[in-house]
């Protein structure tokens, strides 16, 4: 009962943080309007969509997600499924991920990279039933059930044509003639020629430094690119932690005020049995006592105060333990608000 409790306990506080990351419903009232890539049908405006349709869109329909932000935060971030008729999608990508469910992608935000803030997702989504659009995004990082996916796709044809048709312009530029009054320009032979002016090796060196320069400093992007996510997480971790630390803790505080209720009991008998037994001369007597108040016939006063020493150590056992999960509580607190700030 105590561990469902408790996993029940993280289990919540970890979904309350990955909602951050979802859009719980559609509630802009803004009129959706059209764009390149979404055309109206009806009134020059977009109609709202429900979000239970958006996986199932006919051919040549579109469905755009806007995200309506106040910039003086006085009301809300809201949310809104337009429906429309599809434009021009040729300048952006088709992206997907595989095995996730659709369904969640209509209400899962967008995000150019890993480690952006909650609410830095992107202000336009398209959705065509099969795949996501993001203008000027050819990926996209969006979290399925609190765990980050990464949506990847094709680039669009018209870049690709222009990366075929971009050598072949270099091509025919280099093959044009030179003019000899250009002293700028030199033709095959003069190259020919400038091969023979040198027969020292050539170093590289120095290419090579720039592109490792090169290659740390995207090294470093990244590991800062995911450095938000990271602490996030962090964070939430340790928020699961103190509040496991401090019901632990708790439990611990009950069984230490049981283990002093019991010393205290027998504390009192053992006052009242040394007081009976000093008074009374008589062994019977005090035998008869103990046998009434301390319901153990063959106990002695021995008996009762090793029993006063076990009960003591278990409270200050019980004690130690509570003030140590409660000390980690404090500190994992601590640094999941340090996280959080941060």
């Amino acid at each position: 009962m105590k561990r469902s409790l408790l996993m029940v306990l993280c289990l919540s506080i970890v979904s309350a943080f990955a909602g951050a990351y979802d859009i719980e419903e559609f509630t802009a009232k803004d009129a959706g309007v059209p764009d390149d890539y979404i055309v109206a049908e009806f009134g020059g405006e977009l109609k709202v969509a429900p979000a239970e349709e958006v996986g199932s869109l006919q051919e040549g329909r579109l469905v755009v997600r806007q995200k309506f932000e106040d910039p003086f935060g006085e009301s809300e971030t809201s949310y809104q499924l337009y429906q429309g008729g599809a434009g021009d999608l040729s300048s952006m990508t088709a992206l997907s991920a595989e095995g996730v469910d659709y369904g969640k992608l209509v209400t899962a935000k967008v995000y150019a990279r890993r480690g952006m803030p909650a609410d830095k997702d992107v202000e336009k989504v398209y959705f065509d039933g099969k795949s996501v659009y993001a203008p000027g995004l050819t990926t996209a990082v969006v979290f399925i059930d609190g765990s980050p996916v990464t949506l990847k796709g094709d680039a669009p044809e018209a870049a690709a044509e222009e990366e075929e048709e971009t050598p072949v312009a270099a091509k025919a530029s280099s093959e044009e003639e030179c003019d000899e009054y250009d002293p700028d320009c030199e033709d095959e032979d003069d190259e020919d020629l400038s091969a023979y002016k040198t027969t020292a090796p050539v170093d590289n060196t120095a290419d090579e430094r720039d592109y490792a320069a090169s290659d740390a400093a995207r090294d470093v992007g990244d590991r800062f690119g995911i450095a938000d996510e990271v602490r996030f997480w962090t964070a939430v971790g340790l928020t699961a932690l103190a509040a496991t630390a401090a019901v632990i803790g708790v439990m611990q505080h009950s069984k230490a005020n049981e283990a002093k209720d019991a010393y205290d009991e027998l504390s009192t008998l053992n006052t009242n049995f040394l007081s009976v037994c000093s008074e009374d001369v008589n062994p019977g007597r005090c035998q008869e006592f103990m046998s009434e108040q301390a319901k153990h016939e063959n106990w002695t006063l021995k008996d009762l105060q090793d029993r006063m020493d076990e009960n003591k150590k278990t409270q200050d056992s019980y004690a130690t333990a509570r003030n140590i999960w409660f000390g980690v509580s404090a500190a994992a607190i601590a640094g999941a608000v340090v996280l959080f700030v941060w």
